[in-house]
């Protein structure tokens, strides 16, 4: 009796079936689980999401300036959102992770989670190129694009810092990874905002870079109004 395909509810909630499943088994696998992870697609998927989402927004909302387009994208690409999408998508059940991410949870933690949906947009795109899988990140967002309304979509922290700065004239802030701590399936990043006007840089950290970021982003910002 053949085996049946583990991966085939999947295929039909994605609207898409891997031509080789060795494609998506890499980009369901977590760096914890073995030499060959999704770390790689996880990348390439983040760059082609930025990319189509900017599109549609720019084309749906012609009148937007770039500040809210900018933040109207933040908050459909943000960790939170792609997690939602992964948990719509029942990928915690299908990931493959090592022992201690396993043992601590990791199906269920956000940035692993959100770190496969990119990863599987970096494999369709490999797979079956630019066309099918702008076709397929539109289809997975349709309800929230929908639901956008340019005037709700509050800023984020690195989204405020960025502004404020740009107001006054000031360089760009520059961020940097300095640090990171525990083992591979807990993990916490450090990051140093580097901002001109602080004496010195100022540091966040989170389970992510993304939350690290943020956190040292809004650090920033507090410290330059307060002064």
């Amino acid at each position: 009796m053949p085996l049946v395909n583990p991966y085939l509810p999947l295929y039909k909630r994605l609207g898409y079936t891997f031509s080789d499943d060795a494609n998506i088994e890499e980009a369901l696998t977590h760096r914890s689980a073995n030499k060959k992870h999704n770390e790689r697609l996880e990348f390439l998927g983040d760059a082609i999401l930025g990319m189509v989402i900017a599109k549609v927004l720019y084309q749906r909302f012609p009148k937007q300036p770039e500040g809210k387009l900018t933040r109207m994208r933040s908050s459909l690409v943000k960790g939170d959102t792609l997690a939602e999408m992964a948990r719509e998508f029942k990928l915690g059940e299908l990931l493959l992770l090592g022992p201690g991410e396993l043992k601590s949870g990791g199906f269920r933690r956000d940035s692993i989670l959100a770190d496969a949906v990119e990863a599987i947009i970096g494999a369709i795109y490999l797979e079956a190129g630019m066309d099918i899988c702008e076709a397929l990140i539109l289809g997975w967002f349709a309800p929230r694009i929908k639901a956008l309304d340019p005037e709700a979509v509050s800023k984020d922290d690195k989204t405020r810092l960025q502004e404020y700065l740009q107001a006054n004239k000031h360089p760009l802030p520059l961020y940097e990874v300095t640090a990171i701590k525990g083992k591979s399936h807990d993990q916490t990043f450090y990051v140093e905002c580097k901002v001109a006007g602080l004496a010195k840089p100022v540091q966040g950290k989170g389970n992510s870079r993304r939350r690290a970021e943020q956190k040292a982003a809004k650090q920033a910002f507090e410290t330059l109004i307060n002064e």
